[in-house]
């Protein structure tokens, strides 16, 4: 299937480790779609090899599909990726059927806030990286931790621009790791018990 007009092929993202390691993978430019970093997605992988394998985690904005995608190709039980724009959603359909990647992988095109709601599933790995500047961090994770999405010991992923204003994370999440690359700043949290 070809991808939507005006991907010139430009937009490339690289899977980086697992069974899809190497495998590159097209998506089209998108108002605010920004792919994690090869370096910051290697972090983060590195940070989770002992928690991907077997993980129920959730993707809320897929984007170019990096993060989902890896963690699927490194292991993980299921991966439901969430993005709202139809074009981009095209987009992640297409790199599904790709990699061949449908027995574990669940897309769906919503936005992640409506979505969020009335939500039964338990999640132990999410990926929370909105668009920039959009100021969804707070109002996702405010959801993530009032919705019962979040098992025991569930590790969030976040990622924002190094010159937002950080989240305030429920008192029962805790940060584990913590850096910076160019204008990112990233982090695992782990939610604690209560």
């Amino acid at each position: 299937m070809p991808l939507p007009q005006g991907n010139k092929g430009n937009n490339r993202v690289r899977l980086i480790g697992g069974s899809h390691g190497g495998r590159r993978l097209q998506f089209p430019a998108a108002m605010g779609l920004r792919p994690t970093a090869d370096r910051v997605r290697e972090t983060l992988f590195n940070w989770l090899q002992q928690d991907i394998a077997s993980a129920r985690c959730l993707d809320l904005f897929s984007g170019s599909g990096a993060l989902g995608f890896e963690a699927a190709s490194r292991g993980a039980a299921h991966v439901t990726m969430i993005e709202s724009q139809r074009n981009v959603y095209r987009s992640l359909q297409q790199n599904l059927s790709l990699l061949q990647l449908e027995d574990v992988i669940r897309l769906v095109n919503a936005d992640a806030l409506c979505w969020l709601q009335g939500r039964a599933e338990m999640y132990q790995l999410v990926f929370l990286d909105p668009p920039f500047n959009k100021k969804l961090m707070q109002p996702v994770i405010d959801q993530l931790e009032g919705g019962g999405l979040l098992a025991p010991g569930a590790l969030i992923y976040l990622e924002q621009d190094l010159h937002e204003e950080p989240p305030l994370l429920p008192d029962n999440w805790r940060i584990i790791r913590d850096k910076t690359a160019g204008q990112v700043s990233y982090q695992l949290v782990e939610r604690t018990g209560i």
